[in-house]
């Protein structure tokens, strides 16, 4: 038996406003993204760099709350790992923003081949070529991304970030005037 339980509609369907408002402000940000890429993927870039630099905080402080030489060693390690990657990317923000595109074109690129192999095991079912299409897509936008890798570094992540802020601003835009009717 699960736990999940549905959330009341009633009370939902009252603060339709507050989802139209809150869509509205990320599509708002999503075009602000969108005007200028570069300061957007350094946005990002800093964004990444901030929660490295947190978790090494929180590595290091995690570090000499267990028992045992060993353990003290591997999150110490593994603390200052994470401070150095924050760092770097507060230091050079146009290396991190290589890296992390590099590394983003080479997740699309496998998550678009798993899904064309589950493509190939769905075949029998109905529709299975629209799985096939996403995974075809997904591993193409990868290898593009790669091919124009690392002068493209400088507004990927920015492209990235305003389509998701502004495909989520209309989505919550929709749902919220669903709600209203």
């Amino acid at each position: 038996m699960s736990d999940f339980q549905p959330m009341k509609m009633p009370s939902i369907h009252a603060k339709w406003g507050w989802f139209v408002a809150l869509g509205a402000a990320l599509l708002f940000f999503g075009i602000l993204a969108f005007g200028n890429l570069m300061v957007a993927t350094a946005a990002s870039v800093f964004y990444v760099g901030l929660l490295m630099l947190m978790g090494g905080v929180i590595h290091l402080v995690h570090a000499f709350q267990v028992k045992g030489w060993e353990n003290i060693l591997f999150w110490t390690l593994s603390g200052v790992l994470y401070l150095l990657a924050g760092i770097i990317a507060f230091q050079n923000p146009n290396l991190t923003a290589a890296v992390l595109t590099l590394l983003m074109a080479m997740a699309l690129v496998i998550a678009g081949i798993a899904r064309l192999w589950l493509a190939l095991k769905l075949r029998p079912l109905k529709n299975w070529g629209w799985v096939a299409a996403a995974g075809v897509i997904t591993a193409l936008a990868g290898f593009v991304i790669a091919l124009g890798w690392p002068v493209n570094s400088i507004w990927v992540l920015g492209l990235f970030l305003s389509i998701d802020l502004m495909m989520q601003g209309w989505a919550l835009i929709a749902f919220g005037l669903a709600l209203k009717s």
